[in-house]
């Protein structure tokens, strides 16, 4: 019997971000359809991008032009599209903006909600994510006629599989929300407009930083490098830094394909929250800085003056 799986995609200024493509290909199997839900732009400025991952259909949500940044509103719109095209499990990252609509979507469907997952088994309706600071694995068996998954981004690599969508449109535009209303949406700040928990490439900053004026070193390299720049709790504690560029246990949970520790002790809170990156490279004085049995590259020595000559490095290359 043929599944429908709905994935909730998310755009940044109307484009796919690319964490996209990885919860795409997970949710690819046998005997599924898939349905993309696009809220953010016309679907067919999307389309393209779409097929060649495997989406056969795609579903522009219209919201009205006053309700677009309203997460009640967003998540009556999908409960109701969900419904329309007897959806059986819906995707969406595990991102600031899922960490807002899925639980909202779960609640009030009364579907079983699982966060941060790395691993799904479609057929069994197996989810797999880290517990206890990343010490232990656990894997869920979810029941009911429509469960909720929120994705790790870039938990695995996207493959592209080309397929031919259809566009449906799903007006939700009469949709209103009594209880809520959004009052202002605001920009970031520049040295964190690339969110963590999505970010390819990340530098962060411990105590060896010292003052909140160093993170622009920081700051500089991660422009060249195309990355985000996060934090250790030290740093955010002690008011250097917001904490929105916090990684670890209490943090963000991130998965980048390259993790640059700048200053950073290397704890087994700030450990927990980027133990997944694919490679690691550390900077530290501590010759015995716990980041350092925990790393793939390391050197001794200050970040301070090492960030800088990076920086230089990139800007002639």
């Amino acid at each position: 019997m043929m599944k429908n799986i709905g994935i909730i995609i998310e755009l940044d200024n109307k484009r796919i971000k690319e964490t996209n493509f990885a919860m795409i290909t997970m949710a690819r199997a046998k005997n599924i359809q898939l349905f993309a839900f696009v809220m953010d732009a016309y679907a067919a400025s999307v389309k393209d991008d779409l097929e060649s991952f495997g989406i056969s259909n795609i579903v522009e949500i219209g919201l009205a032009p006053d309700q677009q940044n309203n997460p009640v509103i967003r998540a009556k719109a999908m409960i109701n599209a969900i419904k329309e095209f007897n959806i059986s499990m819906v995707f969406g990252l595990s991102s600031a903006m899922g960490k807002d609509l899925l639980p909202r979507i779960a609640a009030q469907i009364n579907a079983p909600l699982v966060m941060d997952c790395f691993y799904v088994d479609l057929e069994r309706k197996l989810v797999k994510t880290s517990q206890y600071s990343g010490k232990t694995i656990a894997t869920i068996q979810l029941t009911g006629p429509i469960i909720v998954v929120g994705i790790r981004p870039n938990a695995i690599e996207p493959i592209k599989a080309q397929a031919f969508a259809q566009v449906l449109k799903f007006d939700s535009s009469n949709l209103a929300a009594k209880d809520f209303r959004v009052i202002k949406s605001g920009g970031i700040d520049k040295a964190t407009n690339i969110n963590l928990s999505e970010a390819d490439v990340i530098i962060a900053g411990g105590r060896g930083m010292k003052n909140s004026e160093n993170f622009t070193l920081l700051s500089h390299c991660a422009e060249k490098l195309n990355a985000a720049v996060g934090a250790s709790r030290v740093a955010v504690d002690s008011g250097w830094v917001p904490y929105s560029m916090q990684v670890g246990q209490t943090g963000e949970k991130v998965s980048p394909k390259v993790y640059i520790a700048c200053g950073i002790s290397g704890s087994i809170q700030h450990f927990a929250g980027m133990k997944t990156s694919g490679m690691v490279i550390a900077i530290n004085t501590d010759e015995n800085a716990a980041i350092l049995s925990n790393c793939d590259y390391y050197a001794v020595a200050d970040a301070l003056e090492i960030i800088p000559k990076l920086t230089k490095i990139l800007e002639n290359g």
